[in-house]
């Protein structure tokens, strides 16, 4: 079964609330404050997207998937091939691994759309264990174990070269992340988002009022596998190299505690929940690189015995008295 997702009603007026714009002036804040983690803040910010694009097919659309990896990697050695063969024009990249990612993704879902939960998660297992299969057998063409180096990524809008100390990839991987991010806020708050959340309260009905749920299914899946390509050649990019662990079932595994934590069914959820994993990765593994998981997976534990919803839920949850009372207050 797939974590509880977050419940609305009716569609969202499409206004930026003031903790949403202070939200997005963080990455500001750490580029002057914290220059010494450009790095680890551009890595957040694509694990962020990557867990937005399965958001999209668990959160809002109820499909299970343990194999969104594959939609990643594809995106990523997409756009490190392409590096290594002499097209190294990094936005051009983006699209080409959208584009591929997207039509495997279009392909996937006539499977996805025909089964329950069971039969999604093992076919999107197996689909991500087939292409990590692949890609390690064809190591003339993906370096196999070794990975894909070689890459010779381009000058960003032929100005900008990517630095060591990673400035133009946090500048550009967060305008990609924003970008997006104002697309699929866009969705999700249409009556398309919301068709998505009725198929996933209760798919049967919704053929009743004249929706198509297997069309929307196959549509939500295709963007997710897209945006996850995206994500994908994003590390390929600021990193310049692709290894086959973008194909990995650990991958796909993070990234569904990654949504657990910060909660299904909210784009922010994704972005919370890779801002409060990758930070305490890296922190815990710092202090004891053997242990690190134990202690992930008992933030995981605590966060779904007194957080439901993830950390948003909680939150959501702890302010909703005051909010009440305030409005009570605020009555004559």
């Amino acid at each position: 079964m797939s974590p509880a997702p977050a419940v609305s009603h009716g569609l969202a007026d499409g206004r930026w609330k003031p903790l949403e714009i202070l939200f997005w002036l963080l990455p500001a804040v750490a580029y002057f404050l914290a220059p010494g983690y450009l790095v680890l803040v551009s890595q957040i910010m694509i694990v962020g997207l990557f867990a937005m694009s399965l958001d999209l097919i668990l959160g809002y659309a109820g499909i299970v998937s343990l194999g969104h990896a594959a939609f990643f990697g594809l995106g990523a050695y997409t756009a490190g091939l392409l590096a290594v063969h002499g097209w190294g024009e990094p936005i051009s990249g983006l699209f080409a691994a959208a584009a591929v990612s997207a039509l495997a993704g279009y392909l996937v879902s006539f499977l996805i759309v025909r089964g329950q939960d069971l039969t999604r998660l093992m076919v999107t297992l197996g689909i991500g264990l087939m292409l990590f299969e692949a890609a390690n057998k064809a190591a003339f063409l993906t370096g196999g174990v070794d990975g894909l180096s070689g890459m010779m990524v381009g000058k960003l809008l032929g100005v900008f070269e990517f630095d060591l100390a990673g400035k133009t990839a946090f500048i550009y991987s967060f305008a990609v992340l924003f970008l997006l991010f104002v697309v699929l806020r866009r969705l999700v708050n249409s009556p398309f988002g919301l068709s998505l959340k009725g198929i996933r309260e209760g798919g049967r009905r919704m053929p009743a009022i004249g929706a198509d749920v297997n069309k929307r299914l196959t549509a939500i899946f295709t963007v997710g596998a897209a945006v996850a390509g995206v994500a994908g050649a994003l590390l390929a990019q600021t990193t310049q190299f692709v290894g086959l662990d973008s194909l990995g079932f650990a991958r796909s595994a993070e990234l569904l505690i990654i949504l657990v934590l910060g909660g299904t069914g909210r784009l922010y959820g994704a972005l919370v929940g890779a801002i409060v994993f990758m930070l305490a990765q890296d922190y815990i593994a710092g202090l004891n690189p053997a242990y690190w998981q134990f202690w992930i997976g008992l933030l995981l534990i605590v966060i779904v015995l007194f957080a439901r919803g993830g950390i948003l839920g909680g939150l959501e949850r702890l302010a909703g008295p005051l909010l009440k009372k305030n409005r009570n207050g605020a009555r004559p």
